[in-house]
């Protein structure tokens, strides 16, 4: 017996009869820093989730991850017992052209079908298959293959992102993914993974358990930085407590980028816990002005903003425009509102009814959702496809592109914006009376140094007055900190600006399309012996040995979805 996972098929962002060129593969390009040019960040995330559910069976299993249709249909003749296709919703006609495929060429092979794209409704009708995974995915394929379901989860090490260009000057991988948990107690009416996964699951439901596989990374990669798939990690405070005791316990110094809700910080009291935990980018959702949101309810955002950046922690705001309250006043005022906040990174996502969700069912009752758009164009990139009362399909794309415009333009190029909070963190971190933070300054002193690098670069391609106001406040602070620049620091913004110089070209006479390699892994299921750091128990640090492709995948770091478009699965189209 065996298993084939597999994400859907390439080209990703192109208009073909399968999708269509807002539907990019990058989550930052595509979402965050999509108007900035050359300053957008520019990096792949894998489809962690089937790497996680490999780890976690006992069946030999390959993962298949940014095929082509041709690659895909080659490995179809391994003749898989099992074969499961994970896709989101504006991918739908891909896992369904795969599912035929495999009837075709592969008929003994039976079919899985997962991911958010198995929420369309009467998908059972719409897509060959054998089985539907609908949520939590560890669980489904043990009881599906007769294995124990109880077995303790085994988190594999994988990085969080490949692929990786910052203007245009490649940025190997250096950080980890970490799965602590899916789902979200708060379950907001337009999130669909909240909804997609019912209740908060924790993988990793200890501090101890998150130190083990932290140490585990540390041990066999060398890497302390981590993103964190976990869609309020915050909230379970007694495990992030833990987590930190350990720390501090065994000197250990962890990084980690994570996403919570604004209560859920109000709630940890002194934030420089977070300091000391090594926390040092946020995702933030405002998503209104209003107060709309219960999470949100009595928080002076200008006031939790100003506090984290101090300490040198980064933010990523995001914010839905077309909301009920807004037309077309009140929609500038809340771009207005979360754009003065001056988050280091700012994400406009429009309001989308996914199926599965609250959202959904109440404007599918209220007679809103548009019949006949088809589903690769309800990707949260361009037109939105319910009835507004105050915006058409057109306007709406046109709205949602000046936002981002306006961001950039009022407060800079993001990666100028969060050197300018790293430099806070440093200062604050080595002027603190608590050991415990002024340890933390040496994390920022690292990142600072490669920071530097792209200066050069930036003040070529500055485009607006925001901009060049921050580089000139940047460049300042570090010759006043660090001194000026030595002649390897000189050389190496040097290859930054010749490397920013070939991008620029190639994005303004070629496009700013870029495709992921295909990525193969094949599990033999065979476990290291665990070795444990401080105290520990149970196996959430167990490892697998895996078979690697280099020739098809020179870095393979993989990091979100259950899914083809690679966003992070808990942060949600709005």
């Amino acid at each position: 017996m065996k298993l084939l996972l597999t994400s859907v098929f390439g080209p990703y962002g192109v208009d073909d009869e399968y999708g269509e060129k807002e539907n990019k593969m990058e989550l930052f390009h595509n979402q965050v820093t999509r108007e900035q040019g050359i300053f957008s960040y520019r990096f792949n995330h894998g489809s962690q989730g089937l790497y996680f559910l490999a780890e976690n069976i006992d069946m030999p299993t390959r993962v298949l991850d940014f095929p082509t249709f041709k690659r895909f249909k080659k490995e179809l003749k391994r003749g898989y017992d099992y074969i499961g296709i994970s896709f989101i919703i504006p991918n739908f006609k891909k896992a369904k052209k795969m599912a035929h495929t495999i009837r075709e060429l592969s008929p003994k092979s039976k079919i899985i079908i997962g991911g958010h794209g198995v929420n369309i409704p009467d998908i059972e009708s719409m897509i060959e298959q054998d089985s539907i995974c609908r949520g939590e995915g560890v669980y489904f394929l043990r009881e599906l293959f007769g294995e124990d379901i109880n077995k303790p989860i085994k988190h594999p090490l994988e990085y969080s992102s490949f692929n990786r260009q910052v203007m245009g000057a490649p940025w190997a991988p250096d950080s980890g993914i970490l799965i602590t948990g899916l789902g979200c107690a708060n379950k907001c009416r337009f999130c669909a993974t909240s909804h997609f996964f019912g209740n908060y699951i924790p993988y990793l439901k200890t501090g101890q358990e998150i130190f083990d596989v932290c140490c585990r990374f540390e041990e066999e990669k060398n890497i302390t930085d981590f993103g964190v798939l976990d869609e309020n990690f915050l909230k379970m405070k007694d495990r992030a407590l833990e987590l930190l005791d350990l720390m501090e316990k065994n000197h250990r110094h962890f990084s980690f980028a994570i996403f919570s809700s604004a209560e859920t910080l109000k709630a940890i009291g002194d934030l420089d816990i977070l300091v000391r935990l090594g926390v040092t980018f946020i995702w933030i959702g405002v998503e209104s002005k209003k107060e709309i949101f219960t999470k949100n309810k009595g928080t002076d955002f200008y006031v939790l903003f100003k506090e984290l950046q101090k300490r040198g922690i980064t933010i990523l705001a995001s914010s839905i425009l077309f909301l009920e309250e807004h037309d077309k006043r009140t929609i500038w005022e809340d771009v207005d509102f979360v754009t003065s906040l001056n988050p280091d990174y700012l994400q406009f996502s429009p309001l989308g009814p996914i199926p599965g969700t609250k959202l959904y069912d109440d404007y599918e009752r209220q007679g809103k959702v548009l019949k006949g758009i088809p589903y690769e164009s309800q990707h949260g990139q361009g037109k939105i496809w319910f009835r507004h009362d105050h915006f058409d399909r057109d306007e709406a794309e046109d709205f949602l592109r000046l936002a981002f415009e306006i961001d950039y333009n009022r407060n800079g190029a993001s990666i100028l914006r969060a050197m300018k909070t790293a430099l806070k963190g440093y200062m604050y971190c080595g002027n603190h009376p608590d050991e415990r933070i002024r340890d933390r300054s040496e994390y920022f002193k690292n990142r600072l140094k490669v920071m530097r690098y792209f200066l050069a670069a930036a003040t070529v391609f500055v485009q607006n007055r925001r901009s060049e106001i921050l580089l000139k406040e940047i460049k300042k602070s570090f010759r006043s900190i660090f001194g000026r620049k030595n002649l390897p620091t000189f050389a190496a913004s040097m290859i930054v600006v010749l490397f920013s110089i070939k991008e620029y070209l190639r994005c303004r006479f070629v496009g700013d399309g870029r495709v992921p390699k295909t990525s193969y892994r094949s599990f033999n299921r065979v476990y290291k012996h665990e070795k444990r750091w401080a105290n520990s128990s149970g196996d959430a640090g167990a490892s697998s040995k895996v078979i690697y492709r280099w020739s098809e995948q020179p870095e393979l770091s993989l990091a979100t979805d259950n899914g083809s478009r690679q966003e992070p699965p808990l942060k949600r189209v709005a």
